[in-house]
This record gives structure tokens, sequence and C-alpha cells, in this order.
């Protein structure tokens, strides 16, 4: 007889788990009658893909795809595989993924891994085993970072995130501390998540309206170890929390999410700023990250601890050293006063302002959808095989909106909306 899977039965609150799967699927993809969905998780979710793909099917799916990924074989790759391994990747997989989005299939990623589990491992594998994965992902990348799906991303309290968000403590208490930290952030531990989530949409998108109605030509980051301008993209448009997809679904990809967000200039930043909270990155922790950019590009870099992944990422690619994302997020937002490190970036960039390396997303132009990728560039849009958020924001961030003329309008103050 088989040994059953460890973890299959945790102390998470199973109503909560229910109405996590149900908002994944009515809320983070308005999943539509017949559509497929594809699902990426880590073994230890199977109760949470189990629940989504119940709700998928409630919902009229037409097919659900599950893809498991377990930390015990990624290890034994990075200990046992030939060298020449880590410069290989599942393109075969990718490719089928890519077209099954281009067949109208949805895409779900739960996430939940050890956030360190590769910080033992040699960085350099870890940095070839990244860009090999990036090269093969592209296909499938392309039509998540173009928007032309509808997709999201939830998260679930595996034991060995749950252990480093709380270290020190029994493994089962620290599962179900972070499962109430998820289902707090993610709005499921109300009576009535859907209308929750409906009232912080409209909250997003009032702050979106704002920013859009401004036009700004640039922000201005000015902090502890930050004096950085933002030359924002020709044409862009700010977004934040439910949007409609290229296919004309309206999804919120995120969830949770507390950000507004938008495309920067490749070439118009400038000055210098430090990280405000460590960047967990494919199992490796980079701490303490300060960067200086002129015409758009990094050109010094260094991290108290993974400066050398840290640098491996910066080589990806040429747009890897230029942004693809800047995102304004209030200090007081609910992630923030958790007061917790979930070493996810989805969280923790949901708790404080933040910018990201690489990719950026067409659909943060106006008209966006109907732009090229030729247009997309003319008018500032960054291209790159990665696409990595981290944390510049605090309640000791002042920001500016620059007008094209060079007047200036209080955007936040002390980490709050001005």
């Amino acid at each position: 007889m088989n040994a059953p899977l460890r973890n299959a039965i945790t102390p998470v609150d199973p109503a909560k788990l229910e109405k996590l799967a149900e908002v994944a699927v009515k809320v983070g993809l308005q999943l539509q009658k017949g559509q497929d969905l594809v699902i990426t998780a880590p073994i230890a979710a199977l109760p949470l893909v189990r629940l989504i793909t119940k709700h998928a099917y409630m919902s009229g799916a037409g097919l659900v795809s599950t893809f498991y990924a377990d930390e015990e074989a990624t290890l034994a790759r990075y200990r046992h595989a030939p060298d020449e391994s880590f410069d290989r990747a599942t393109g075969w997989l990718y490719e089928g993924m890519a077209k099954a989005y281009s067949n109208g299939a949805a895409r779900l990623a739960i996430t939940g891994d050890n956030p360190m589990l590769l910080s033992s491992e040699d960085p350099a594998r870890v940095a070839r085993a990244n860009k090999a994965n990036s090269l093969a992902y592209k296909p499938a990348l392309e039509k998540i970072a173009n928007f032309d799906i509808n997709w999201n991303i939830v998260s679930y309290p595996s034991p060995s995130w749950a252990m480093q968000v709380f270290p020190g403590v029994p493994e089962e208490m620290a599962v179900e501390r972070l499962a109430n930290a998820i289902f707090a952030a993610s709005r499921v531990d109300v009576e009535d998540p859907i209308s929750a989530w409906e009232a912080h949409n409209a909250n997003l998108h009032s702050r979106s309206a704002w920013l859009n109605g401004e036009r700004f030509a640039a922000l201005h980051f000015r902090g502890p170890g930050t004096d950085l301008t933002v030359g924002l993209a020709d044409g862009h448009e700010w977004h934040g929390g439910a949007s409609v997809a290229k296919n004309g679904i309206t999804c919120n990809p995120n969830i949770p999410t507390e950000e507004v967000f938008t495309t920067p200039h490749a070439l118009r930043v400038e000055g210098h700023v430090s990280s405000t909270k460590p960047l967990s990155h494919q199992g490796t922790l980079i701490d303490d990250i300060r960067v200086r950019f002129e015409g758009g590009r990094i050109v010094e870099a260094h991290a108290s601890k993974g400066e050398a992944v840290l640098t491996k990422v910066l080589d990806t690619d040429e747009g890897a050293r230029r942004l693809g994302e800047v995102a304004l997020v209030p200090h007081s937002s609910p992630i923030s006063a958790s007061g917790l490190l979930f070493y996810n970036t989805l969280f923790d960039e949901n708790a404080a302002c933040h910018i990201a390396l690489g990719q950026c997303y067409s659909k943060c132009f106006v008209g966006g959808a109907d732009l090229s990728q030729q247009q997309i560039q003319a008018q500032g849009g960054n291209s790159s095989l990665i696409h990595i958020d981290w944390m510049i924001g605090s309640g000791q961030i002042d920001i500016d909106g620059i007008r094209a003329d060079g007047g200036r309008t209080p955007v936040m103050r002390a980490g709050e909306w001005a």
C-alpha cells in the first residue's frame, strides 16, 4: 500500500480554504463555461488543488489539468544531476501550455514552495537553471504578460514555507498561522468574500483613475537610501484590481493584491534606490539591494546577501537591467500591517511600493491590446525573459508625480496616499 501524501491533512480551516478556492475561480479567474484550466502547484497544495478543481468544474470548466512540483525532486536534481542538466528546461511542456493558452485556456498558479529551498545550492547552477527555464517559458509567459488570457495566482500554506515565516514554533502551529495570514490577506476570512472583493476592486480602480487623470511623466521616490526618478512610458496606463484580459474576461490576476501599477519608460530611470524588504528569488534570499540607474539601466548593483544571484539575474539579458513595472502600495496595507515577511513576492510586494526588473505588461498602455511589440518598445516598454518584483516602499518614502512641464504633485507622503 502506498503511504498517504505527507501534509494531505493540515491544520488549515477547511471552510476558509473552500472560500479561497471559490474566490480563485469566481474572482481570480472568472472562469467561463467550457473554458479549460491549466494549474501549476507544489504537491503540498493538493488540498487546495482539489477544491479549485471542484469549483472549476462546478463553474462549467471544460478540462482541468494540473502540473505538480515537488521540493525533494528539485533538490535531487541539484545534488545528483550531471552538470549539463542545468542548461536545460522542459520546453516541450511550456510550448504545450502556450498552445493551451492560445486555444483559450485559463491559467492558475498556486505558490507555496519553500522560499529558501535552493539557498544552500551552487548559485551558478541556480542561475543557469533559471535562465534555461526563462528561455523555455517565454512562449507561455508572453501569453500571460501580454494579458492574452484570464489568469490568477493564489497561495497555500505548505509546512516548509510556514516554517520560514514562523521559525521556532511547532510545524502545525506555523502552518495554522500562515494559513490564517493568507486567508486574511486574500479577503476570505469574511462572510461574503465575493462582495469584499467587489468593494476592494472599486477602491483600486478609483486610485488608478486618479493617476490616469494626472498623466504624470515621471515619479520621484525619496527616502533613506533612495533618490530615484522613474520616467513613465509614453501612453502608459495605470491598473489595479480586476482587469479585462484580451479574451474579454475580467479577472483578478493576483490574490491578494493591494497595488496600482503601470509601465516605466525603459530608458528614463535615473538615480539610486535601496530595497526595503528582502527578495526571495528561486530559493535564494537577496537582501539589502542597492542599485544605481543611468539612462534607464542599472549600472551598479549590490546586496548584503545573495549578491552573486542578483548579478546573475541582471545578466539574464539586456532587458533584465531595466524596469518593466512600477507599483504603488500604501504602507498601511493589510499585508504591511500584519508585520510579517512572507518570503513570497505575491504577498511581500503588496506590503510596499515596488519596482520590477524585466518584462513590461502590454496592458499598461492606452490601447495596449492593439499595440505591436515594436510599438510598445517605441513607447518605452521593456522586453526581457524575466519579471522580478522587489520592494522599495516604506513608511519613510515620499513620492511626487512630475508632469511634462516639471510641475509636481504629492502622490504619497510617509508611505501613504497624499
